[in-house]
């Protein structure tokens, strides 16, 4: 379509209602927007005579309308613009019956399915919803506001209140809870994935003796929120979905007994990546919410791209995430049955051999120009010569791509998923599971309807970029006359600055701008776990978008805030110097142990014990050669606070090397031990010292600092990055750190992660990414799985941890090597 015809389309949806963005999308979908039009004008109404409800209704039939319901649509449009169908659950009904009944000769049966005329008064909800209360107050009280949504979902199920207007339900019900347990506060900020705020380290550190405080836990939003608004919170029940013979449904039934069953199908030909993480979520938890169950299914028809290591990596992948699958099944488990269905297509005269190559089947359906489409030569070929002939593929007698086994479907449909697709091809090629035995494999058209069909999945849960494959999904399955299970389509998750096409991962590998599929800087989810995310924030971030028809592309900053908000409740604290000045203190001497928390104000996560000694170092960013009325930190005549020290320092002189570096700085430590008053300090900075005897400082090989991976949001547009995607790498996206001080309470934590029951056994596989902290003021860090972490370093920090603390240490072994991801920066302090 021309950019004037999208215009004016978009002028006349939004007479509808329509946001701008939402009747432009509407616009470019040429399906919808024919529909749409077509719609708009079986309702017979000027589009300045639409109102916001009519309007919304009209869009709503248009996108959902059914091949049988289209037979009324003229009706069925009258109907909504007389108001007689005015909310989503009238609409969706009214489809419904069109499925087995004529709503013209059977209306007073039809006004009866769809609520017509039916008026709920306010008493009655307030009255349905006091009740409901009232048997779930002791819910209510518990997890409060985190239940909103899923309360909400269940008072609409009642049978009374099933026409009621969701606006009046959803209102009533926040006053009541509102009555019962009073406005939100800070227990209900974790619904959000919202914990307090860290405490900044350039604040005074509290007194041992002020009483804990424990600081808010992350908790993602529940399944049930997600799944309790919005269409999919209407889907049909198991058992409503209708088949082309009754006995079909009948022993679906027998089988499943009304349980809902979903799956999750990836193929194993890649790393899953954050937009999988919402189809797991959407998959499992719809069926985890509802009581049911969800398969894990690889979808392994093309054995020339699948490898084991991708089967493996999946499945860990599901695990991580928190979800286990019902079973764990493949495509190829079914290749006996799957060509049987296939001779079955053709014995009914609706599947054919074909000999022709792809260009010709190109040209066939339009070509370049979208001319008209015509039939291949092979199209007609008697059945019998078509058996004959996908044996003689299946035996190995043709080469690649000299025979192909298509559907007869309808040439003439609007829709391309009706142009004849592909069912069978050959290849030869080792299969990981049945080896050779087969050198024809289904395509993904024909396997995952019947997959789908043979573990008699209730629900065909997937992306909108498979919408169009609905009617060949149904189609193929009426087909062979087998169970027909729904297709229902959500819109897929895209975030900004990155990239999740497997083809354009392997050009970053090819191209050395990435070192692996897993590299940290990857939106793959064992690139994101290596990097160090928690399971629980993607849950987070996915659960928060909620499940609708719309594509959602994402700003990398809401999935951010989200790990910082996971990561402030579950990350130890230690001091790190990424880039150390060394301070010497010319007026103490000796060694002190300072108590120190792994997270203030928060008992739970313990203390550790720090040596003080008269060499310390700083990080660079907290000293200035020149002072200003608004730097607090360190500079020369200055006082600065050193972190739960009991004194402050002070800067006395600067001593710098013969090349003019700084080398060291003399500081006088404020113990008042001269006689003089202790001065007080505007703000506190992180240290370690150096104290060999006890291991400090540690040393880290490296820190990785990981940046956007692209200078753009959207490198794949061409207005901002003319030269293509590859052109807008960022060159900073990867900064490695050398010579970074850790202070001694790393090895608690390591020796703790290394020994604990739950963890040992990560650790003695090299899976460290769970050994998380916080670098005060610096950033959330983990380390990777690069590292070398021998046994006798595990010995070392047992015995630099004990309580007799040892003054004799061995050095760090010498094949040690320390690395650390930075899984995401603190926030940026707005006063800063």
């Amino acid at each position: 379509m021309s950019d004037s015809t999208i215009q004016d389309l978009c002028t006349q949806f939004e007479c509808l209602g329509l946001s701008k963005e939402k009747a432009l999308e509407t616009a470019k979908n040429q399906k919808l927007a024919t529909s749409l039009i077509d719609i708009i004008a079986s309702a017979k109404l000027e589009s300045n005579d639409f109102s916001k409800s009519v309007g919304s209704q009209l869009y709503n039939l248009a996108s959902t309308i059914s091949p049988e319901a289209k037979l009324f649509k003229d009706f069925l449009a009258q109907e909504i613009a007389k108001e007689n169908l005015s909310t989503n659950d009238q609409v969706s009904e009214a489809i419904k019956f069109c499925k087995s009944k004529n709503p013209i000769e059977n209306y007073q049966e039809f006004k009866l399915a769809t609520g017509m005329g039916i008026i709920v008064d306010d008493s009655t909800i307030s009255s349905k919803i006091n009740d409901f209360l009232t048997s779930n107050t002791e819910k209510l009280q518990k997890d409060r506001y985190r239940i909103l949504g899923m309360l909400l979902s269940k008072i609409r199920q009642d049978p009374e209140l099933r026409w009621a207007k969701a606006e009046k339900i959803k209102n009533e019900l926040e006053k009541q809870v509102l009555q019962l347990i009073g406005p939100k506060d800070e227990r209900d900020v974790p619904t959000k994935g919202k914990g307090k705020k860290p405490s900044k380290p350039s604040e005074k550190p509290k007194s041992t003796t002020e009483k804990p405080q424990k600081t808010s836990e992350y908790i993602p939003a529940s399944l049930e929120n997600m799944f309790a608004e919005g269409d999919i919170s209407r889907l049909h029940k198991a058992g409503e979905n209708p088949q082309i013979d009754p006995e079909i449904m009948k022993k679906h039934l027998e089988i499943t007994e009304g349980q809902v069953i979903t799956r999750f199908p990836p193929e194993p030909n890649g790393y899953l990546h954050i937009g999988h993480a919402k189809a797991i979520n959407v998959n499992f938890g719809y069926a985890k919410t509802h009581g049911g169950r969800c398969n894990l299914r690889y979808d392994d028809t093309n054995p020339e791209a699948e490898e084991e290591k991708y089967i493996t990596s999946i499945l860990e992948t599901v695990k991580w995430l928190g979800f286990e699958p019902s079973k764990i099944l493949y495509a190829s488990d079914y290749f006996k049955e799957l060509h049987s269905m296939a001779v079955r297509l053709i014995e009914r005269g609706l599947g054919y051999v074909c000999h022709c190559t792809g260009d010709e089947i190109y040209q066939q359906r339009g070509g370049e120009s979208m001319g008209p489409r015509t039939a291949c030569v092979h199209r007609e070929r008697p059945i019998a010569e078509s058996l004959e002939e996908f044996k003689k593929m299946k035996d190995g007698r043709y080469a690649a791509g000299e025979a192909i086994l298509r559907m007869k479907m309808d040439l003439e449909d609007g829709n391309p998923q009706m142009w004849d697709l592909v069912a069978y091809r050959v290849m030869y090629a080792t299969h990981h599971r049945t080896g050779n035995d087969w050198c024809i494999y289904p395509t993904y058209d024909f396997a995952h309807c019947l997959c789908d069909s043979i573990e008699n999945i209730t629900h065909s849960l997937c992306t909108t970029e498979f919408t169009q494959s609905r009617k060949s999904y149904y189609w193929l399955c009426d087909a062979v006359e087998v169970y027909k299970p729904v297709q229902w389509e959500y819109g897929r998750l895209n975030v900004t600055n990155t990239i999740l096409s497997k083809r354009k991962l392997l050009k970053l590998i090819e191209s050395g701008n990435v070192s692996a599929l897993d590299d940290p800087r990857l939106y793959t989810l064992p690139a994101l776990r290596r990097r160090g995310v928690p399971a629980a924030a993607i849950n987070g971030f996915v659960r928060e978008l909620g499940v609708t028809t719309a594509k959602t592309n994402i700003e990398v900053g809401r999935l951010e805030s989200h790990i910082r908000d996971c990561l402030n409740s579950i990350a130890p604290r230690l001091m790190a110097v990424l880039n150390p000045i060394k301070v010497r203190l010319t007026n103490f001497s000796g060694t002190l142990n300072f108590e120190v928390p792994f997270k203030p104000r928060d008992p739970t996560f313990g203390v550790h014990t720090v040596p003080f000694t008269d060499t310390l170092y700083i990080d660079a960013s907290d000293f200035r050669t020149v002072d200003s009325k608004d730097y607090y930190r360190l500079a020369p005549g200055k006082t600065v606070g050193l972190l739960y020290a009991p004194f402050p320092i002070t800067c006395t002189e600067v001593v710098h090397d013969e090349n003019g570096n700084i080398s060291e700085l003399l500081c006088r430590y404020e113990d008042g031990s001269d006689g003089k008053p202790t001065p007080k300090p505007k703000t506190f900075i992180q240290w370690i010292s150096d104290c060999p005897s006890r291991g400090s400082p540690i040393m880290l090989n490296e820190v990785r600092i990981y940046n956007g991976l692209f200078l753009h949001p959207n490198p794949y547009d061409k207005t901002v990055v003319p030269g293509g995607w590859l052109s807008d790498i960022n060159p900073n996206s990867l900064e490695v750190v050398k010579n970074v001080m850790v202070e001694s309470g790393l090895y608690n934590l390591i020796h703790k992660f290394a020994t604990d029951v739950g963890s040992k056994d990560k650790f003695a596989n090299g899976n460290f990414e769970e050994l998380r902290f916080q670098f005060l003021r610096t950033g959330y860090f983990c380390i990777d799985k690069d590292s070398i972490i021998p046994n006798e370093f595990i010995e070392l920090s047992h015995k630099l941890t004990s309580e007799a603390v040892s003054e004799n240490a061995t050095a760090i072994p010498s094949t040690t090597s320390l690395i650390f991801n930075r899984i995401v920066n603190l926030k940026e302090d707005p006063n800063k």
